[in-house]
């Protein structure tokens, strides 16, 4: 990124004072890209956890397979899904609070006594497989948070504080040098009405 300037002392303060904000913001910009890794690598191993924790309980089903054909899926669904909103790092990212269910009024005494417990069951499936979901989610939030905050970083770090600098290096030699060439033209202004006043 080319940086426009011209080559005079208001345009060489004005470079400085954006140098300065860009060096003092780094730091904070720079942790925050840390704390969203981290935040990244939370959720990603949640994520993975709720994932096996829920392939290990469909698995601890599997020799119910046979009942699971009697079961009525009608009796129980999904009514809402409560989602809260925390802020990590300045990202807003979804947090499961609450999931209801419907459940249908069946009589207890003409059904299977076992389908109580299959209720149980799908609520404890279902509630698992949302959270994995949301962690998901936040995780791909999160992560898409950190890959700009790193392109900031290092927009900052190797092409705009690194030009700014070459910027103010450029107008100092130039105001430098106009200052030389015009105290040397005043010094042999000065030596020619000398000689002038000597003749």
């Amino acid at each position: 990124m080319a940086i426009k300037f011209q080559y005079n002392k208001t345009a060489l303060q004005s470079l400085e004072k954006q140098l300065k904000i860009r060096v003092r913001a780094l730091p904070t910009i720079k942790n925050k890209e840390s704390a969203l890794r981290l935040e990244v690598k939370k959720a990603k191993d949640e994520s993975t956890r709720l994932k096996n924790e829920l392939k290990t309980t469909i698995e601890s089903y599997d020799n119910m397979v046979a009942l699971w054909g009697e079961f009525d899926t009608s009796l129980i669904n999904i009514d809402t899904v409560n989602l809260g909103i925390k802020k990590i790092a300045g990202v807003k990212t979804p947090v499961l609070e609450s999931v209801y269910f419907n459940i249908a009024e069946f009589s207890v005494f003409n059904s299977p006594k076992w389908f109580l417990s299959g209720i149980a069951i799908i609520k404890k499936l279902v509630e698992l497989a949302i959270e994995k979901e949301v962690f998901q989610r936040k995780m791909k939030l999160l992560d898409r948070a950190r890959k700009k905050t790193t392109q900031k970083v290092n927009l900052f770090e190797k092409v705009q504080i690194p030009g700014f600098e070459n910027a103010i290096r450029k107008i100092k030699r130039f105001l430098e040098d106009e200052d030389n060439l015009s105290k040397s033209a005043q010094k042999i202004v000065k030596s020619r009405q000398q000689e002038e006043v000597a003749l």
